[in-house]
């Protein structure tokens, strides 16, 4: 299984992208995004769960919305109002209890 992530790009100040995860095989329990700026560590950025349930950073909150698709196996990132420094490589996790997999990020950068 493997999970494959796209949407990434340049955007300005103020602007939106839209990333989405595919899953090869059946989607996870819990999916979730995360993001790793130049310097940093890896961080959360927002989790959904089987049933809807999410969570988000608090960075985040009221900027983003996460969703899923579990007919397309397809997670998807809405990010709206982005600053600077929400540029970092956005990461695909998925989850079931003794399984934790991860995707190949791919890179948000928020210039003008």
């Amino acid at each position: 299984v493997q999970l494959q992530a796209s949407g990434g790009g340049l955007v300005q100040p103020g602007g939106s992208l839209r990333l989405t995860c595919v899953v090869s095989g059946p989607i996870f329990n819990i999916m979730g995004w995360y993001r790793q700026a130049p310097g940093k560590q890896r961080e959360l950025v927002a989790t959904i769960t089987s049933r809807g349930y999410t969570n988000f950073a608090d960075s985040v909150r009221g900027r983003f919305t996460i969703s899923r698709d579990d007919g397309k196996r397809a997670l998807y990132l809405e990010m709206y109002s982005l600053k600077p420094e929400d540029t970092a490589v956005y990461y695909c996790n998925g989850r079931n209890s003794g399984v934790d997999l991860w995707g190949k990020g791919t890179l948000v950068t928020v210039s003008s």
